[in-house]
């Protein structure tokens, strides 16, 4: 079971309340993995089934709710050692991940912020990421300041480069440059990846490309790289987005980390400029 599956089911849970979920008889295979990823108890669900809980870190991160930049900042320490990545690469990583999860917090107007986990598989060597949130979705906030008639223009845009509905400017802000959903479907396109958003009727797939190529080729437009779209899928309130990361040390991956950090780089001087420019009165 995807990490995304826990997310949305959990953030489901969330949004119905306290006594509103049960769990009659629990008999899916993954019934282990789903009590200790932590689903049951997130949800105050009884259930007999015993466990040994041997210790998460370097593995997995079980279901997490965040709300607050200190959660964000515990989440992404913990999901560092996940990423058996050189530190600057696991920074990278760890850079657009919480950029997702900020907007979350910061733009989403979630009542129960956002949820997120995290499993790592030893044997793909690879990182899957599952996040959800209940709250107004894409669509209403990219549409703040960007023409998109449907979910599915909205997720469009929302998966562009330097767009961001917190500023008619393309490129965004200082505070927001609108490239982690950009940032994260590169990463999963270039190591030919899954990777889903899903935002009210709305939903996008990346698909595999047919064969890895010599060149680093990224596409502005998400509806150029091979992928699929359904626009009339139950309607879920608030945005689902789900990855897979191949940690394998491929020159694509290597090079667009490296492309990647450079902006996160840059990213981060400018926020400092701005934090420490003192006020000149005249």
């Amino acid at each position: 079971m995807h990490p995304v599956v826990l997310s949305l089911v959990s953030s489901l849970g969330l949004k119905l309340g306290p006594g509103k979920t049960s769990c009659e008889q629990l008999t899916a295979a993954s019934k282990h993995y789903i009590v200790r990823m932590g689903l049951l108890k997130f949800l105050a669900v009884a259930s007999d089934i015993s466990i040994i809980e041997h210790e998460p870190a370097g593995r997995f991160i079980p279901i997490t709710q965040i709300q607050t930049s200190g959660e964000l900042s515990k989440f992404i320490t913990e999901m560092i050692p996940l990423l058996h990545l050189q530190a600057e690469q696991s920074e990278t990583i760890g850079y657009i991940v919480s950029e997702l999860v900020s907007n979350v917090i910061e733009h989403a107007q979630s009542e129960h912020g956002g949820i997120i986990c995290a499993q790592y598989y030893k044997k793909s060597n690879s990182i899957r990421i599952g996040i959800a949130d209940t709250g107004v979705g894409i669509k209403s906030t990219i549409t703040r300041f960007h023409r998109a008639k449907t979910d599915l223009d909205a997720i469009k845009l929302a998966l562009r480069p330097g767009i961001t509905g917190t500023t008619w400017k393309e490129g965004g802000t200082e505070q927001n440059a609108g490239a982690g959903l950009f940032f994260i479907k590169s990463i999963a396109n270039v190591n030919r990846d899954f990777f889903i958003i899903y935002s009210g009727n709305g939903f996008y797939k990346l698909l595999k490309k047919a064969s890895s190529t010599k060149s680093l080729t990224l596409n502005i437009d998400p509806f150029q790289d091979r992928h699929s779209k359904i626009d009339d899928l139950p309607y879920w309130q608030g945005t689902v987005v789900g990855v897979d990361i191949t940690l394998d040390q491929t020159r694509e991956f290597s090079l667009l980390l490296r492309a990647i950090r450079d902006t996160y780089t840059k990213d981060v001087r400018e926020k400092r400029k701005m934090r420490y420019k003192k006020p000149r009165f005249i």
